[in-house]
């Protein structure tokens, strides 16, 4: 199924108001588990953090994530990049118009060549590397482009059915995605090889968590991919599914999981 045609209508339903955009943003939050994971990340590191911090968002699409931190701290200086030109320019205008383009700026780049050495002092990736076939180079520019003791947060599908695939034959959920997942012994040696230390890697997308993916998401999104008349009824699926979803996201937050079909990685220069 391919992702990209469905994500551009969406950014064009909520790319007109800057209420449609805050409104888009806040319903990601609550419905995208790997943001529960990643907002856990980020405050766990918060206090790491200085003022006037460099902070890259690699791979920004919506820009939720650079919203989000924009607001953690009202000094840090942001960049997101991303390869798709329309994206890069909806954000712009998106920030500027929102007042916050001061210190939060966008680039069109290729992560497997973009690189500002010695320059942040946090990288995340959220579900990006699962789209890059070069992950090699591309963790070596991201080692390249963080100050020393900079932190690195990546969130991507793993081996243990991430992409909606329960082996390596299996064809992805995502069309786009060049890889199903990472295994955490592939992900560390990846990492380790490019010069990062101290690498953590924790399974996310549990039993929980891959439940409330596949009524949250997998199945509308395979509606829209049919066609976006499907969309009228998305509402009054969402009363119904919803209430049961913030469970599952809450139990796979706050539980342990031995195996799941994301990964949430945190490594150091």
């Amino acid at each position: 199924m391919q992702y990209e045609p469905v994500k551009r209508s969406v950014g064009r339903f909520f790319s007109g108001p800057l209420f449609m955009r805050i409104f888009l943003y806040r319903l990601l939050d609550l419905l995208l588990l790997r943001t529960w994971h990643i907002k856990k990340a980020l405050r766990n590191l918060i206090s790491e953090l200085p003022d006037n911090s460099e902070i890259l968002d690699s791979g920004s699409g919506f820009g939720q994530y650079t919203w989000r931190m924009s607001g953690m701290n009202k000094t840090w200086k942001l960049t997101g990049v991303d390869i798709d030109t329309d994206q890069v320019e909806d954000c712009t205008r998106f920030f500027k118009r929102a007042g916050i383009s001061g210190r939060v700026n966008f680039l069109v780049a290729d992560l497997t060549t973009y690189t500002d050495p010695g320059k942040f002092n946090l990288i995340i990736s959220v579900d990006v590397m699962e789209h890059i076939s070069d992950d090699v180079t591309v963790f070596r520019n991201f080692f390249s482009s963080l100050k020393e003791n900079g932190i690195l947060i990546i969130s991507t599908p793993s081996d243990k059915g991430g992409s909606g695939a329960q082996s390596h034959k299996d064809e992805s959920f995502i069309g786009e995605h060049v890889r199903n997942g990472y295994s955490i012994a592939d992900i560390k040696d990846k990492l380790c090889s490019a010069g990062f230390i101290n690498i953590d890697v924790k399974y996310t997308y549990g039993t929980p968590g891959n439940i409330s993916w596949l009524i949250s998401m997998k199945y509308p999104v395979m509606l829209l991919n049919i066609s976006l008349i499907f969309a009228l009824f998305l509402p009054f699926y969402y009363l119904i599914v919803f209430p049961v979803a913030l469970i599952l996201n809450i139990l796979d937050l706050r539980l342990s999981h031995k195996k799941g079909s994301g990964l949430i990685v945190t490594a150091r220069k």
